[in-house]
């Protein structure tokens, strides 16, 4: 992503973070850990790694076959208060990045298209890590892992 749309994203900050808790309190809460002020204080942190991920890309030179390389996080359970947090997280990244991109008219297609792909990678490499942690130390992990081989095998 290129450095101009990460420091206007820096810039953001707070309008990310207050769309984010919204959608955080639009969202079910399915556990207790999931409940949105349960789940806010992790905004800067997840924030800040974000932009991390984004500065690491921001040398380089935008190519039209940039690709999503991954699914959003899953859990077995559907337990994990995670995946309604970086879902909703997201979503506010995205609007951001849609609303900066209107912000510079002169802002090619690919470079456009470029910036969604990695914030995109960036937040879902993140939510996969921050998910499969959460998932290692689950007490519905086993149970529900041999329900999902059984339907598998059905």
């Amino acid at each position: 992503m290129q450095g101009e749309l990460v420091k206007a994203l820096l810039d953001r900050r707070t309008q990310i973070c207050a769309r984010w808790t919204a959608l955080l309190h639009i969202e079910r809460a399915n556990t207790a850990l999931a409940h949105p002020d349960t789940l806010i204080h992790l905004l800067d942190w997840t924030f800040d790694s974000i932009i991390q991920a984004l500065e690491l890309t921001s040398n380089r030179k935008p190519s039209a076959g940039l690709q999503v390389s991954g699914a959003r996080a899953d859990c077995p359970c559907g337990r994990n208060p995670y995946l309604y947090f970086f879902i909703a997280g997201e979503q506010a990244w995205l609007e951001a990045l849609v609303f900066t991109q209107v912000s510079i008219p002169k802002l090619e297609a690919v470079a456009r298209d470029h910036a969604v792909a990695e914030l995109l990678n960036g937040i879902r490499t993140l939510a996969r890590t921050e998910v499969a942690a959460f998932c290692s130390v689950c007490q519905y992990r086993a149970a529900a892992l041999i329900a999902v081989k059984a339907a598998a095998l059905a």
